[in-house]
């Protein structure tokens, strides 16, 4: 059963420093990509990412059963297919759609004003956890209906539960400790969905408590799971994003000015942002059967990473795809937060990202309040640049200098 491997490892340090600068050479010299480590194949093309992301018969998300139910507490929706599947994503899709997403964007703009006023008149911010970080937890609770005041230990208990879904491997403490986590939101949880059963109103959370499936309720396992998928689906990529697109738009100082004299310009930012530099850079999968890509075998039962990153810089599928550039005719901005997306920064096919166009009115709406008010954008003096993470991946922080703004002065919203 042939294997490619190559002298790389993606667990590697250097990697994890900088994975952009070794995705051609794994596009070209080693697409499937083997590490022994975690017995898993690493796939870099942007067909091979595809056909996996769209093939559900072939390629299962059977790995989340491992990966992500013992934290998410049951069932995710990515588990699921078939009416199950169907049933309950348009539930959740409800929540972010229609009257609730013009409720949500009003919302959303409340709070990015309430969270960056502060910082206006010192001409400082650091965009990530200053700003971003608070802002997507803030966002998500406001669509769950649940208190801000809880902020802090949500986003605690978030954390454990992402930690575990995106790590590649955990010791034994970490392990615990993200399980204690997923374990105390459950416990949070529950008392506030049999709440809901009884008084729903027009959260998210109360939608799926009075939502049937096949005439029967869903459990509140059923629940719960969703709410902290939910969760997870909703703060980890939003400040990321975010931050990223102002990082690039800092970096190309044409592109920002073309913005700031035409803000119809965000959305075509944003998607290159999400082209560029995906937040979630890996979707597991597992083969359902012996697979094969580029002449090497992937044995059946074997679990299978799609690289986003790699895929979305493939020059098979963009013209100059480690430029950065806004007015690229490849994107397609207008279909870009859909599923005939051609960048893959929120996946494909049945499982493609359910908010997806939630995301897109989250960061078009805060970045466009945040780029008249931020002039004269810079880095902070001494700010270096670093970006973490291998399965989703953005800035540690963020630290910019702006012209500060006068107290007092109104926020638009």
């Amino acid at each position: 059963m042939p294997r490619a491997e190559s002298g790389l490892s993606v667990l590697s340090d250097d990697f994890a420093a900088d994975p952009y600068r070794y995705f051609a050479g794994l596009r070209e010299h080693a697409p499937v990509h083997y590490e022994p480590a975690i017995d898993s194949y690493f796939l870099s093309r942007h067909r091979d990412v595809k056909r996996v992301l769209t093939d559900h018969h072939e390629f299962s998300t059977e790995t989340l059963q491992v990966r992500a139910e013992p934290v998410m507490r049951g069932p995710v929706l990515a588990q699921m297919t078939g009416a199950e599947h169907t049933a309950k994503r348009k539930i959740v899709v409800r929540g972010f759609t229609g009257q609730a997403l013009k409720d949500h964007v009003r919302a959303i703009q409340a709070d990015a004003a309430e969270l960056i006023t502060p910082f206006l008149p010192r001409g400082r911010v650091d965009l990530v956890n200053d700003f971003g970080k608070p802002l997507a937890v803030n966002v998500t609770l406001d669509v769950l209906g649940l208190d801000k005041k809880d902020r802090g230990r949500v986003a605690l208990w978030n954390s454990g539960v992402a930690e575990f879904i995106t790590s590649m491997t955990l010791t034994p403490e970490r392990r615990r400790h993200c399980l204690d986590c997923a374990e105390q939101l459950e416990a949070y949880l529950v008392p506030l969905i049999e709440q809901r059963r009884r008084h729903p109103g027009e959260d998210l959370i109360s939608k799926l408590c009075t939502a049937e499936f096949d005439g029967i309720a869903m459990s509140n396992r059923d629940v719960t799971a969703l709410i902290i998928n939910v969760l997870a689906a909703a703060t980890e990529p939003a400040d990321k994003t975010l931050a990223l697109l102002f990082r690039h738009l800092i970096d190309h100082p044409e592109q920002l000015a073309q913005v700031r004299r035409d803000p119809g310009l965000l959305p075509a930012a944003i998607a290159e942002t999400l082209r560029f530099t995906p937040p979630v850079q890996l979707i597991p999968r597992q083969s359902e059967k012996d697979a094969e890509f580029a002449g090497t075998t992937v044995p059946a039962g074997a679990t299978v990473f799609c690289m986003i990153g790699a895929a979305n810089r493939d020059p098979d599928a963009f013209s100059a795809p480690d430029t950065f550039d806004i007015h690229r005719p490849d994107l397609g901005t207008a279909r870009s937060f859909t599923a005939a997306a051609q960048h893959l920064a929120f996946g494909t096919g049945l499982h493609q990202c359910v908010g997806a166009a939630f995301a897109r009115a989250q960061i078009e709406t805060v970045a466009a309040m945040l780029v008249p008010l931020l002039d004269r954008l810079r880095y902070s003096p001494g700010f270096r640049y670093r970006e973490t993470g291998l399965y989703t991946r953005g800035p540690a922080s963020l630290s910019l200098d702006f012209t500060p703004v006068r107290s007092g002065a109104p926020v638009p919203g």
